[in-house]
């Protein structure tokens, strides 16, 4: 039996190197920031090297220098990262694969690949970020890969013409994309689902503190999350935002008590007096599972709990950006009773160590009678020495609390609340330190209270009989200006701050709301596009609580609306002539009326050979005619050949009122 013949693969036209070469850099350079610096510098070195072949029409590498190269990369990605699986291993080979392709590309399915390779890299751009800059960029990326596909099956076309048949197939598609965003169902969780590794990288405040651990976190401008108030903004002394409370200290770092060794305590019980304050929190990714409230949350959102020491829980992970709605009172008792287990632990310090702060606690304890007398002892000894608040406090010995209040006296929150509830616990006042952010800034663009990781602070919490457990700033007593106006105003001059978070010009301020208030309408409505917003939109459309079956139906309907529109503005683009074929179909009427018609299917430069032989006297006035016409239609035509063709017009009117005289 003949063995049936196979098709040859059709050569790729070197013609369409340069849009591959583009579409490569477009899609795998932006992963340079993210990938090792050896991968990327190989990857620039493969792809300058094969522009340098295809310039010099010089042959490929072989095969087998290639399968080196394959090999020596894979190694060394996965020494790099341990593992070839996961994100940033999986991202790494695509690149890698992306700068090897081109060296072996010879035929247009090799050039598919490349551009199949090219969006699966644009996907992964959304595992490092989702913002609008980078929407824009695989936008533009996008097209590239589609004016790539046109070049290589459509063959040589000018450029312009290239990218405006790519602009236009994405034009047509975004009704499809619009339609299917908005109705198909969406799934509760982050844009991307993703293996552990993906949020490795996300940092915010910790659930632990030692002195120096805020100090990375106050210098960045980075927001932590943003709120919206059903009503008037508190003030900024008021607005504490709470996060993890810890009550563990062994002698230099705070912890969390552990969930098995921590004691039974009072479930949270909290009185109010006067309306709660209600609101809505973005919250950014930290990968943690705490959230933050306003101090002291009595309305918790779904699937958290409060826990015995008031911190808000999430039961999973915040690994996405996190949107909930909660309210919280401003006047409060927080557990009036509290369990002697807990008190105990409120006391707890390492023994030996610290003996000059425990001395003084000492003193208090013996001469003051009670706990709010030496809580105010405390404070006062913040005021009336000499205590600094600074970002560059000096290190701290063995004995850090020790070193902090009789030697150094500078230092920012963390400090003043580590000491604080160290002299508390020693002077026998149950106290621990709670965590969180404190003050924020309103936008004025969009009314969100914009709370930055440079707002994160530390307090203090102290337990008073029949008082629960009450707020002590012992920041204050040293910078009330830091609470008062934030930590701008309270730095001393010359300590750096990021311009997000230092902008003493209009322009700039301004600049920087509109661009927070722009990024923060992309979260809430593309990013933040859940379940619960799809239910909003639809309701807004009148749809109520669909199920699948009238989904299905809406989604269909729309769907076949918006192709109807597509196809019919499609034919009518198709339909409109361009200012250069009206031109020549003004020139083709003209030599009509003189009895020269042209057929359908003949061309201009044909036309022009026909009208030659049959009359001479019209050759070159319609050979310049159909020379412009086919420059302007088919090539790279100048906009003046358009005008010469107009006048061809012109001059073959003015010929036919001269003959009709003679």
């Amino acid at each position: 039996m003949a063995k049936k013949a196979t098709k040859p693969l059709t050569p790729l036209d070197q013609g369409a190197f340069p849009w591959l070469l583009a579409a490569a850099l477009a899609t795998a350079a932006p992963h340079a920031s993210h990938l090792p610096l050896w991968l990327s510098v190989l990857g620039g070195v493969l792809l300058l090297w094969r522009a340098y072949l295809w310039q010099n029409n010089a042959s490929l590498p072989n095969r087998w220098l290639l399968a080196l190269l394959v090999a020596a990369g894979v190694a060394g990605i996965g020494w790099q990262f341990r593992t070839l699986f996961g994100r940033d291993s999986g991202v790494a080979l695509l690149f890698l694969f992306m700068a090897l392709k081109p060296m072996e590309m010879r035929t247009r399915r090799d050039a598919m690949v490349v551009v199949m390779l090219g969006f699966f890299l644009l996907l992964t751009h959304y595992f490092y970020s989702q913002s609008i800059p980078t929407g824009l960029w695989l936008l533009a990326a996008t097209t590239v890969l589609v004016a790539t596909l046109i070049r290589i099956h459509g063959g040589a076309q000018p450029f312009g013409a290239i990218v405006r048949y790519a602009g236009l197939l994405l034009a047509q598609a975004i009704p499809f994309m619009t339609i299917a965003f908005l109705l198909f169902p969406r799934i509760a969780g982050p844009l991307w689902g993703l293996p552990q590794d993906a949020y490795s990288g996300l940092t915010g405040l910790s659930d632990q503190m030692a002195p120096g651990s805020m100090n990375n976190l106050i210098q960045s401008g980075a927001i932590a999350f943003r709120v919206q108030f059903n009503g008037k903004t508190p003030a900024k002394p008021l607005l504490y935002w709470r996060g993890p409370v810890l009550a563990d200290y062994d002698g230099k770092t705070w912890r969390p008590r552990a969930p098995n060794t921590a004691p039974l305590g009072q479930p949270p019980v909290i009185e109010t007096s006067g309306e709660p304050v209600s609101y809505v929190t973005t919250l950014e990714a930290h990968n943690q599972r705490w959230l933050l409230a306003l101090d002291m949350p009595v309305k918790n959102p779904d699937n958290t709990r409060l826990t015995n020491t008031f911190e808000l829980r999430s039961r999973e992970p915040v690994v996405s950006r996190t949107r909930y709605a909660i309210s919280s009172t401003l006047d409060f008792v927080a557990n009036r009773e509290e369990t002697q287990a807990v008190l105990q632990q409120a006391l707890r310090l390492p023994p030996a160590i610290n003996p000059r702060s425990r001395e003084l606690a000492d003193i208090w304890r013996a001469t003051l009678n009670s706990p709010e007398k030496i809580s105010n002892a405390a404070l006062q000894f913040f005021r009336k020495e000499a205590f600094y608040y600074t970002l560059r406090p000096p290190l701290l010995g063995e004995n850090a609390v020790d070193d902090f209040l009789f030697n150094t006296r500078r230092g920012f929150c963390e400090h003043y609340a580590s000491a604080y509830v160290v002299l508390m616990r020693a002077a026998g006042v149950p106290a621990r330190v709670v965590t969180g952010y404190q003050g924020g800034e309103t936008n004025p663009v969009d009314g969100y209270l914009v709370v930055r990781q440079s707002d994160a602070h530390a307090w203090a919490e102290i337990w008073l009989a029949d008082q629960g457990w009450v707020r002590v700033d012992p920041t204050a007593a040293v910078a009330p200006s830091r609470i008062e106006q934030g930590i701008d105003a309270a730095l001393p001059v010359g300590e750096s701050l990021p311009v997000l978070v230092r902008i003493n010009v209009d322009w700039l301020r301004d600049l920087r709301n509109q661009w927070e208030a722009i990024n923060n309408s992309w979260n809430q409505w593309v990013l933040g596009y859940n379940p619960q917003r799809q239910r909003e939109v639809l309701s807004r459309l009148g749809l109520g609580e669909p199920d699948w079956r009238n989904m299905t139906a809406v989604l269909a309907t729309l769907s076949g609306l918006a192709l109807l529109a597509v196809t019919l503005w499609t034919l009518y683009q198709r339909n409109t002539d361009t200012p250069a074929q009206r031109a020549w179909q003004a020139f083709c009427k003209q030599l009509a009326r003189r009895g020269i018609r042209r057929a359908d299917w003949e061309g201009p430069l044909a036309f022009a050979l026909r009208v030659a032989r049959e009359r001479p006297a019209f050759s070159v006035l319609t050979r310049e005619a159909a020379s412009c016409f086919a420059e302007l239609h088919y090539g790279k035509g100048r906009p003046e050949q358009l005008k010469q063709l107009k006048q061809c017009t012109r001059r073959l009117k003015k010929l036919q009122a001269s003959s009709r005289r003679n």
